[in-house]
């Protein structure tokens, strides 16, 4: 075990520094465009544009990957990241903002691809669960502390720009400096939508419910804290505490739903989030513990909803169709993450800031519904003996298992 950390310790490096990155610039950005009197609205559409250059990045990274290789294009991403957040400094307009988004987006989600497919090739059965373990606490830790770094600096000033910048091209040092051996390129990404509703339902709408969860709080969470009065401090505190819920809950809930139709697993996971959204909407910045506490709630079934969708559609398909569903579910995912926050962010400007919160509680009801309409028509949903293993996102990575992430699984590894 000890020589399989030593293989990844570089990467794992890479990849904490990125994280900072990432948690400081998603925290930092919507701080500032607070502070440039831009609407709930506005800013919700600057998240457009960074959650649809993640889904074409998706998409279009593993072509770039098979030219030239990973280290090359890795290093091109760690550049259009840095790039992209020095030019948030230099030109501050929201339209300007949207496009230096999307340019952010493609390049995390390309970088996360690579870091995944480089880490899948350094994993068997034996290691397999603790090395993705690592994995998931050094991208919680990673962008955990990032958000810590906000309340260190002003948002209104270049400095948490430049230090966010900095970041980044840290991170790149530790593998382009790596001798260790690059993976094999990563497969073009294929995707069937019709055959993925064909195969479930459930999955299907399922994908677009939980990028509109993740996404919607992942766009305005920071926007929400602000605006219910907490300071930057207490905001990171609240960010990371939905981080840490979906981080803790992945496993257990995965395992429950390995035992159990995983349909009943989705409907209490909806039941819950539904009623930790209420107990979230009962308290404000003056009850600061108590938000965080509901907020932990909300996280520990915001985040694995994504990974049941997957298992349940890999449950019900074949096993040469684990990479051609599991795209399917990206690009529905992405589609979510691009209108959900944009809803949301209507509703926050119409309403207040607890129209967010009443956006999730309603997701999670639509997705807790429809998975009891699901069992309805089909009261089976598969052979027990056949299920695939639940295996949890490494947060915060939705959508990144085009191919070969840790949501695909083996298809010699499928239980028969």
């Amino acid at each position: 075990m000890i020589n399989s950390l030593a293989s990844i310790a570089t990467l794992m490096f890479s990849t904490l520094l990125m994280m900072a990155g990432f948690g400081l610039m998603g925290f930092m950005l919507p701080i500032r465009s607070i502070s440039e009197g831009w609407s709930t609205f506005t800013i919700s559409v600057i998240a457009t544009g960074y959650t649809f250059g993640f889904t074409v990045s998706c998409i279009v990274t593993p072509i770039f990957v098979r030219r030239v290789g990973h280290v090359r294009v890795f290093g091109a991403l760690i550049t259009l990241l840095t790039v992209s957040i020095l030019l948030c400094a230099l030109v501050v307009e929201w339209w300007a903002w949207m496009i230096f988004r999307g340019l952010s987006g493609f390049a995390i989600a390309g970088a996360y691809l690579l870091i995944e497919s480089w880490l899948n090739e350094r994993v068997n059965n034996a290691n397999r669960g603790a090395l993705f373990s690592v994995y998931m606490v050094t991208c919680l830790v990673g962008s955990i502390g990032g958000q810590y770094i906000v309340p260190l600096g002003n948002p209104d000033g270049p400095e948490l720009f430049m230090v966010c910048a900095l970041i980044f091209s840290l991170a790149l040092f530790p593998v382009a400096l790596s001798t260790a051996q690059s993976p094999t390129p990563i497969a073009e990404a294929k995707f069937d939508l019709k055959r993925l509703y064909r195969r479930s339902p459930l999955a299907f709408f399922g994908s677009l419910l939980s990028g509109a969860l993740s996404g919607t709080w992942g766009s305005l969470g920071g926007v929400y804290s602000q605006n219910i009065g907490m300071n930057t401090t207490e905001g990171a505190t609240l960010l990371a505490a939905l981080l840490a819920g979906g981080a803790i809950s992945q496993v257990p809930i995965g395992r429950l739903s390995d035992r159990i139709d995983r349909r009943l697993v989705m409907i209490g996971a909806g039941i819950f989030g539904v009623l930790a959204c209420l107990m979230m909407t009962m308290f404000d910045a003056d009850n600061a513990v108590a938000v965080y506490i509901a907020g932990f709630f909300v996280g520990t079934v915001l985040y694995p909803v994504y990974s049941l969708n997957v298992a349940h559609a890999n449950d019900l398909a074949e096993p040469d169709e684990y990479v051609t569903l599991s795209s399917a579910i990206m690009i529905l995912y992405g589609l979510g993450t691009v209108t959900g926050p944009v809803m949301a962010g209507s509703l926050m400007q119409w309403l207040g800031p607890g129209a967010l919160i009443w956006f999730l509680a309603t997701a999670f009801a639509l997705y807790a519904s429809y998975a009891g309409w699901r069992i309805s028509r089909r009261p089976d949903s598969g052979n027990q003996a056949d299920k695939t293993d639940f295996l949890a996102v490494a947060l915060p990575m939705q959508g990144t298992d085009v191919t070969g992430s840790p949501n695909t699984p083996d298809p010699d590894e499928r239980p028969r």
